[in-house]
């Protein structure tokens, strides 16, 4: 979807996946030397933490992973667009408010672009939304990119 809407508005990126379901900071940490070493992006979307999160991890350790990857993605020569998410309350007020800081802070840290909540247009719609009520479903992939897009806009060049 998103490498449709970039070549229809004339951008000539390459869009990669990288991802993996279920995936940890720690994770990601982990794959993302390669990754980069692969596909050597002029962007890279950063979206982990959820996870560590919903398994009551630290966040200090979520953010330092985090501070790594974009760390490692800048030295490629990589813009980094930081993706937060938001995590149910039964965390608790404190963990779940430090899980929305934590994205805030790297944001303002290392001067990145930030998606404050990838799920903020689809997150209390039933209908856009999997069984599971964390993740969208078909329908509600549009709305996630629409959420995305702004952001990621002023990131990219036309093609010459």
């Amino acid at each position: 979807m998103l490498d449709k809407r970039l070549q229809a508005q004339g951008y000539g990126y390459n869009v990669v996946n990288a991802s993996v379901s279920g995936e940890t900071t720690e994770g990601g940490i982990q794959r993302l030397p390669r990754a980069l070493e692969l596909n050597k992006p002029g962007i890279m979307v950063l979206e982990l933490g959820a996870n560590d999160a919903l398994r009551g991890l630290p966040l200090s350790a979520a953010k330092d992973n985090l501070s790594k990857m974009v760390e490692l993605a800048e030295k490629t020569g990589a813009t980094v667009l930081l993706v937060g998410n938001r995590i149910p309350p039964n965390y608790g007020p404190r963990y779940t408010a430090e899980f929305v800081q934590m994205y805030s802070d790297l944001s303002a840290h290392y001067h990145l672009a930030l998606v404050p909540f990838l799920l903020e247009s689809v997150a209390l719609k039933p209908a856009l939304m999997q069984e599971d009520g964390l993740h969208p479903n078909a329908k509600g992939e549009p709305a996630v990119l629409d959420t995305v897009w702004p952001q990621l806009v002023p990131l990219l060049k036309k093609k010459s």
